[in-house]
């Protein structure tokens, strides 16, 4: 061993507990790059560090995670304890987002960027209150403007959006493939249902008489004969 290696081990450590240190106070994700300004280490170096901590909690069994979301590093609890922060977060609470806020940001999140009026020509209603909800949550916001008449404004997610997911990037969503059936499931169902369609057309046939339904009888005339 040489004498600087135990200086060499001394730096490294300071630089692990100064990460810890950092992340453990901040309410977002820390840039790799700003880490590396603060501790005065190469980028390489800080990235090396911050998955060598990742994997020591893993390994630990420890109830939260370092990881690396939205362009950055932060804790977040460990996925299997869910349940146990969700009671915590929900109880309580009644500001969830509704499932047609949930449904207009997953529009969002994956034909972004994207107009009001697109968005609302897919959900087949008004969205303006619910994108209205969405962008004062942080969820989503004003990301350009389109080039045709009008330049409409166009809209994307948001940091704060990865954040909740726990995602890095939108490229991180699941394929939303995923989530619509094949096009031999489109079929099945298809004619499934225009079986269904011809089965009650033939029972509806079937109990209708061959025979024209009797006229109408003539209403009586409860006037009495003149003279009578």
């Amino acid at each position: 061993m040489t004498h600087h290696e135990p200086e060499v081990t001394a730096r490294r450590l300071e630089a692990r507990r100064a990460i810890e240190a950092i992340v453990m106070v901040t309410d977002r994700p820390v840039e790799p790059s700003l880490l590396a300004q603060l501790i005065e280490l190469p980028v390489v170096a800080v990235e090396e560090l911050c998955v060598e901590l990742s994997d020591e909690y893993r390994a630990a069994g420890r109830g939260f995670e370092l990881v690396r979301v939205a362009g950055g590093y932060r804790f977040q609890s460990h996925p299997d304890l869910s349940p146990y922060v969700e009671r915590y977060v929900l109880e309580g609470q009644s500001a969830r987002l509704s499932g047609a806020a949930l449904e207009t940001l997953a529009i969002v999140a994956y034909k972004q960027p994207i107009s009001r009026a697109q968005v609302s020509s897919i959900r087949g209603v008004d969205v303006e209150g619910v994108m209205r909800t969405l962008q004062q949550r942080g969820y989503i916001d004003a990301v350009g403007r389109d080039d045709g008449p009008g330049q409409a404004v166009l809209y994307g997610t948001t940091e704060r959006f990865l954040e909740r997911l726990g995602i890095d990037s939108v490229a991180d969503l699941p394929p939303i493939a995923d989530f619509v059936p094949g096009p031999d499931v489109v079929e099945a169902l298809e004619q499934g249902l225009k079986i269904n369609v011809e089965v009650v057309d033939e029972e509806t046939t079937s109990t209708r008489p061959d025979a024209p339904s009797e006229p109408e009888p003539e209403p009586h005339d409860a006037t009495p004969p003149a003279g009578g």
